[in-house]
């Protein structure tokens, strides 16, 4: 408990001074998207990554040899602590995530500094508007983040992915970017303030999947293949089978 206390006082302190600056670089980017602001509030991620002593993160994978070659950067959700966590990738990607997060002091206000993306999921309106607004990011040459479940796991297993990032992305004709990471569920559980045992976190980028020649009519098998390949890392770093990280077979047996 005196862990967590400490931990979140320094990270309530690195996150005020971090407002301020991001206040600061919103006030002179020009650029059309807001990359050099967004990439700043990702290295606040990365800040909290360090400084966090439960949490070592081991990152592999592939490449990204051009930040501004656009991706739909999907991945599995395991925990709050993944949105930090991820952000130690070296690149800007706007997040779309619940409106309910951009609602909450400072926090919400540097997601709308750095020019995320807000979805009110009991309006399908807004979903549609957030998307018209992710293809224009697209357009100016920077990636989107997307949780293709939804929300976070409650068991470790993943869950069913919606097919609305593969939509996006064979529409807008960019490539899917698939991560993974494990490790990192206890980190913040669930409806508790006191941070997990120090663990292991393992985050990797796998090879992007290129949609140029595909339709539509494509998403869904596209957004099984990403799930099943999501599932196989995690599967092999738990030396299990890929059956007992599939959060839908599970369903269906109970």
């Amino acid at each position: 408990m005196i862990r967590s206390l400490l931990i979140w006082t320094t990270t309530g302190i690195t996150i005020f001074l971090w407002l301020f600056l991001l206040a600061l670089s919103r006030l002179f980017d020009r650029d059309p998207v807001l990359y050099r602001t967004g990439f700043l509030f990702r290295k606040l991620g990365k800040t909290l990554t360090q400084i966090n002593p439960s949490w070592k993160l081991h990152i592999s994978g592939e490449a990204v040899s051009n930040p501004r070659n656009p991706f739909i950067v999907v991945c599995n959700h395991q925990s709050m602590a993944d949105i930090p966590l991820i952000s130690n990738l070296p690149w800007e990607m706007k997040w779309m995530a619940k409106e309910e997060l951009f609602r909450i002091p400072v926090i919400g206000w540097m997601m709308r500094l750095s020019g995320d993306l807000s979805v009110d999921r009991k309006n399908p309106r807004s979903g549609a508007i957030a998307f018209i607004k992710a293809q224009r990011v697209l357009e100016q040459k920077c990636s989107v983040m997307i949780f293709p479940e939804g929300t976070r796991t409650l068991d470790g297993r993943v869950r069913q992915f919606t097919d609305g990032a593969f939509h996006l992305a064979i529409k807008a004709k960019v490539p899917i970017l698939p991560l993974v990471i494990e490790g990192s569920r206890d980190c913040i559980p669930k409806h508790s303030w006191i941070f997990g045992k120090p663990s292991d976190i393992f985050l990797k980028v796998l090879p992007p999947i290129d949609t140029s020649s595909m339709t539509v009519k494509d998403a869904p098998a596209l957004s099984a293949q990403v799930r099943l390949i999501i599932m196989k890392q995690i599967a092999e770093w738990r030396s299990v089978p890929v059956e007992e990280v599939d959060g839908m077979k599970m369903q269906s047996v109970i």
